[in-house]
């Protein structure tokens, strides 16, 4: 892999839902590789913050946009505010995700289905109207959308968000197939569970015990670290996948298996 820095050097990110977890630390490795960053988030105390740390890191490097990604209106203003200030975008990371709290599927109350596949899988949908004409108007680019282990291999307990994140998959593999012939790349990463602030909806709480059972589940023994995605991100968004189209990355330790 060539120099970090190079790797991004003078490219245009957005990462939704970059005010926490994953999305905080794949902004950061973006700034870290060069690119400027846009960080959305519907928090505005979380996603100035993150902005404000990256800009430290270097001047100029990133800013926050208020915008709940499942609002088309938002998503779209979003993106036209992003374009005026460096005048494209390459890469659009859809990260911004939400779950129920692990429970059988009867007991999901119906605002909550639709909010996840609002958040989860919509807002894929919503992002692809507003960018896309921007990647065919400037030749191409690259998205990246946030799935999960959970759409591969479901685990009990999580049949909605479980559901979603298989929708999610399966959007970004047609997706890229139908924007391959314009130079526009999509690909999903599906991290295993992780330390992120859902973690404890994902486990139906959070105890050193209940860490201890899904850390098992895992070949590699440890959950995901926001790192861990961050990286794979950093490495999709980059020239260096060129060639690479219609994945779903699994970053799992070994879950999947």
């Amino acid at each position: 892999m060539s120099d970090g820095y190079a790797m991004l050097h003078d490219k245009v990110a957005v990462v939704t839902g970059g005010g926490s977890g994953f999305g905080a630390e794949i902004a950061k490795k973006l700034v870290a590789q060069g690119a400027a960053v846009a960080v959305l988030d519907i928090d505005v105390p979380a996603g100035e913050r993150v902005a404000a740390e990256l800009c430290a890191q270097r001047p100029n490097a990133a800013s926050y946009l208020r915008c709940d990604v499942s609002v088309r209106d938002d998503v779209a203003a979003a993106v036209r505010t992003i374009v005026g200030a460096h005048g494209r975008i390459d890469a659009y990371v859809n990260n911004a995700g939400i779950t129920h709290r692990n429970a059988p599927m009867l007991d999901v109350d119906e605002s909550w289905f639709d909010r996840i596949f609002a958040v989860n899988v919509k807002a894929v949908y919503l992002s692809a109207l507003a960018v896309v004409p921007v990647f065919r108007g400037q030749g191409g680019g690259v998205i990246v959308n946030i799935a999960s282990t959970a759409g591969i291999r479901p685990r009990p307990g999580l049949t909605i968000y479980n559901a979603s994140k298989g929708a999610a998959i399966l959007l970004t593999k047609s997706m890229a197939v139908e924007f391959a012939p314009e130079n526009i790349r999509v690909n999903a990463v599906c991290p295993v569970a992780g330390e992120t602030p859902l973690l404890a909806e994902f486990m139906g709480g959070d105890t050193p015990e209940l860490r201890a059972k899904f850390a098992a589940s895992v070949p590699l023994g440890r959950l995901s670290q926001p790192r861990d995605i961050a990286n794979a991100v950093a490495f999709l968004v980059s020239d260096e996948a060129s060639f690479i189209t219609g994945v779903a990355l699994e970053v799992d330790g070994g879950r999947c298996i």
